[in-house]
């Protein structure tokens, strides 16, 4: 294949070379990449790896937000989700209001159910768990992803339990596996700019460490587009990469775009769609030993999501039904999208549509 280059560049070329030959990008090659202004040739080396890895497959899942309580203790500068104890618009939601929710949404061929919320000190430990139980009894045939590293770590903080005492007691409850939200940017100078006093960077990878000793696979994430420099982005896809290595438990990495905190905010408030498709692209380059990359449609849009299916990414997420914490934010996309659109989604780019579980088996190809 003749590769397409605008701008023809040694250090571009040497890039090629390394991943056509399946050697590993340095940070170096990753903050080039970042710089460079040449997203055709970055986008076909993503490709040219994610067709390798994945062939023309394009994952999704029928799957259900739910969201427990909105009550955290922490302020990160970037959420519109959290409340405060007693604020209008709090809520904690006992496990059998979040049955009766789920009985008047749930349609059939949903696999999983996406459970994260806020670090809520006023109910104890117990409530996570119980939360688990009654829903894995009630619908003992949906997989339980569930919580965050920073909610584990959080737990533990409120029980006094160690990260795998707790994991332990949510396994035992229907515990699966655990989402990949929390990370933000693996930086300190970050976490310190943005006020994320949850999880550090290393408790962060303790708690993804932890939970793949116990035999979970989970999913990771990266926040990306206010304060943090390109070298830090890279970087956090290599504190990923490097427990990767160690592990192998990490199913998907997700770049999400980060949202304003309005939907009336203006274009130039949002992460460019060149930025976007980059974030996808590098990720794919970088993050050799992890299986899949996820376009995030609610983040980055339907038609977005199409083209990144063509650089590198090979999982187009969910039917999601009613997502709240980017719309809380400034999210302008759909809240949830029916499997027939996803599939016409995928299939839009050239792609084959397969609806998996959440651990990536297979459950129907739409040839």
């Amino acid at each position: 294949m003749t590769l397409v280059t605008t701008h023809p560049d040694r250090q571009m070329a040497e890039i090629a070379d390394k991943v056509r030959n399946g050697e590993r990008l340095s940070l170096e090659d990753g903050v080039f990449l970042y710089r460079s202004d040449d997203l055709l040739t970055i986008g076909q080396l993503a490709n040219e790896v994610n067709l390798r890895k994945n062939g023309k497959k394009v994952y999704f899942i029928e799957n259900m937000s739910l969201y427990f309580t909105n009550v955290c203790e922490e302020r990160c500068a970037f959420c519109n989700f959290r409340k405060d104890e007693g604020q209008e618009g709090a809520y904690t939601l006992s496990p059998q209001e979040m049955i009766d929710y789920v009985e008047q949404h749930i349609h059939p061929g949903v696999r999983e159910f996406h459970i994260v919320g806020g670090h809520n000190r006023n109910v104890p430990f117990e409530y996570y768990v119980e939360s688990l139980r009654v829903l894995k009894a009630k619908y003992p045939d949906v997989t339980l992803k569930a919580y965050t590293a920073a909610e584990i770590d959080f737990f533990s903080r409120h029980s006094g339990l160690t990260y795998r005492e707790v994991l332990e007691r949510l396994i035992e409850a229907g515990l699966e596996t655990l989402t990949g939200g929390g990370a933000e940017i693996l930086s300190d100078h970050y976490r310190k700019k943005m006020r994320v006093h949850k999880a550090n960077i290393e408790q962060y990878l303790e708690v993804h460490r932890t939970a793949h000793n116990l035999g979970l696979r989970t999913h990771t994430t990266m926040l990306y587009g206010s304060v943090e420099t390109l070298e830090e982005r890279v970087q956090h896809m290599i504190h990923i990469r490097d427990l990767q290595d160690e592990t192998n438990g990490f199913q998907v990495f997700i770049p999400l775009s980060l949202q304003p905190i309005s939907p009336k905010a203006s274009i130039r408030r949002r992460n460019s769609a060149y930025d976007d498709l980059k974030a996808i692209a590098i990720s794919r380059l970088m993050l050799d030993n992890i299986q899949h990359i996820k376009a995030y449609f609610i983040n980055i849009g339907t038609q977005l999501t199409q083209i990144a299916l063509t650089m590198g990414a090979s999982d187009a997420h969910g039917t999601i039904v009613k997502e709240k914490i980017s719309h809380a934010a400034g999210a302008l996309t759909p809240a949830g999208i029916t499997r027939e659109d996803l599939v016409w989604l995928i299939k839009g780019a050239g792609r084959i549509p397969v609806e998996r579980d959440t651990f990536y088996n297979e459950m129907k190809i739409y040839e």
